[in-house]
């Protein structure tokens, strides 16, 4: 049964930090922020306190109320029949002059401090990341590095300030320099890089939130949507001639789907209409095991990609059967050998952590398994409960308690890593992650993941074709821009005109 957490608060601008803070404490509740706009949250509200006090429904709920004012606040919990106030440190803002509306970050940065030391007080816990609840925590340390901090200088500002472990301090400094140095070689204003979405998977995944279609029943348009996919391609070959091309990614999805004949196309069109003289990186993330034959591994070395992907997301049998991924564990040490036979020496492995019913014994076995195969680089990821994702409705079924990622488990994949002579170079997080953790890539010192620097930092234009694609247009003044195309397969085919105008429009000179 779900378990609910209503939190109240009187000013609607603190409703994502309320959210993020207090599902990072309480990761078992279905956290609902209710604020005087909120309307259709009230009534659901008012349901269940309705239904649990009249009808003597037994649903787990609890509330908090937090009361603002110009200098401080009120937070009271409501829990198993108790009601407990909770007086936290007094804003930081007690001194500024002026209004919310005058001094806004400032007013945040003290709520933040405030609610998330009364929480950490209230439940004797802290978060690995404390009050951060961004999804780009190296963004503080790289803008301190650009000022001529000192590791030391930046570890403590994540400390004070924020409330940071010392070990993610020293984790989001040690990436924050390695993204500096990897991305001095990038074109910001003369150059761009190319994201092409192939949106079909063989299934889809339990955790799965991107935009997906199951290739046997869109088989018979996969012909189409590689046509629409090289139409865009030439309209932005001939738009952006003048600029250099530093990486490309074709991601999904899953690209190897398509059939080797597919993939020669959708390849050869590319290399035809893009200099990829100055390309720094050639990415096809091949994914799912199942999805990999020898064949299409020769077309990808034919047109030169450099980089591939085989994600087994965990090497437990029973849990790839229970998330819904096909691909057994020996198709992934099959599909893994084959690569290295046809010539490809940068492989990164996907895994995740926090997935159903797995313990850090099952990790450990995992991360032995991956060490013995020595890939190229290593993706962590902490698993994020998605609500486009089927996993939210697995949880109802099963409890969250279920899913657990814990500082043992974080440990025993940084230490594989380590074992390996990966070092982190890219780092995010996502909103309801588990353990509130982060997502970490690893990478042997010269296969370092450059796209994925690229569109997490959001410091070059990036054009995505494809249907689910958004491009990212970043302006020298560091505005960035955006287009989509729309997800639906079908109707991308139907209105790819559109699509093409939509990037005509972004990427036009003084848009």
């Amino acid at each position: 049964m779900e378990k609910y957490f209503f939190v109240s608060v009187n000013h609607p601008s603190f409703e994502y930090d309320v959210n993020s803070i207090t599902k990072a404490f309480y990761p078992d509740r279905q956290v609902k922020v209710l604020t005087p706009e909120s309307i259709s949250l009230w009534e659901e509200y008012r349901d269940i306190k309705r239904r649990k006090e009249e009808e003597k429904e037994d649903l787990p709920l609890e509330e908090m109320t937090i009361e603002l004012s110009q200098t401080g606040a009120v937070m009271t919990i409501k829990a198993e029949g108790k009601t407990e106030e909770l007086f936290g440190a007094q804003y930081e803002w007690q001194s500024l002059a002026g209004t919310f509306d005058e001094q806004r970050d400032a007013y945040k940065a003290g709520f933040k401090t405030f609610f998330y030391k009364t929480l950490e007080s209230h439940t004797g816990r802290s978060l690995p990341w404390g009050s951060l609840t961004g999804i780009r925590p190296t963004k503080i340390a790289y803008g301190l590095l650009e000022e001529g901090k000192s590791e030391e200088e930046i570890c403590e500002h994540y400390k004070t300030k924020y409330f940071v472990s010392d070990e993610k301090a020293q984790l989001g400094v040690e990436v924050a320099k390695r993204e500096r140095e990897l991305l001095s070689q990038v074109h910001y204003q003369g150059g761009y890089s190319l994201y092409i979405g192939i949106p079909f998977c063989p299934t889809t995944c339990l955790y799965c939130s991107f935009t997906s279609f199951p290739i046997a029943a869109y088989r018979k348009k996969v012909d189409a949507y590689v046509e629409c996919l090289i139409r865009e391609m030439d309209f932005v070959s001939k738009k952006y001639s003048d600029k250099i091309l530093d990486t490309v990614y074709v991601g999904g999805g899953t690209p190897t789907t398509l059939e080797p004949e597919q993939l020669e196309r959708l390849l050869s069109a590319l290399k035809s209409r893009f200099d990829f003289s100055q390309v720094k990186e050639f990415t096809v993330e091949a994914g799912r095991a199942d999805s990999i034959t020898r064949e299409k591994l020769k077309v990808l070395k034919k047109y030169g990609v450099s980089r591939i992907s085989v994600n087994p997301q965990t090497m437990k049998q029973e849990t790839l059967d229970i998330i819904g991924r096909k691909a057994s564990v020996a198709q992934v040490l099959e599909a893994y050998k084959m690569a290295r036979e046809e010539g490809f020496d940068n492989i990164n492995m996907d895994l995740i952590l926090g997935l159903p019913g797995e313990t850090a014994d099952d990790v450990q076995r995992t991360i032995d398994a991956v060490v013995e195969l020595a890939p190229d680089s290593l993706t962590v990821h902490s698993l994020a409960v998605k609500r486009a994702s089927k996993l939210g409705e697995w949880i109802r079924e099963h409890g969250i308690e279920t899913l657990s990622n814990t500082d043992e488990t974080m440990q025993i994949a940084a230490e594989g890593a380590r074992r390996l002579g990966l070092k982190p170079y890219y780092l995010y997080r996502q909103k309801s992650m588990s353990g509130n953790f982060e997502n970490v890539g690893y990478a042997m010192p010269g296969k370092f993941g450059l796209y994925n620097i690229l569109i997490m930092e959001e410091v070059q234009t990036i054009i995505a074709l494809g249907a689910g694609c958004i491009s990212k247009r970043v302006w020298p003044d560091g505005r960035i821009e955006r287009s989509d195309s729309v997800k639906d397969v079908s109707l991308y085919l139907e209105k790819i005109d559109e699509m093409i105008e939509r990037k005509e429009k972004l990427m036009s000179e003084g848009a």
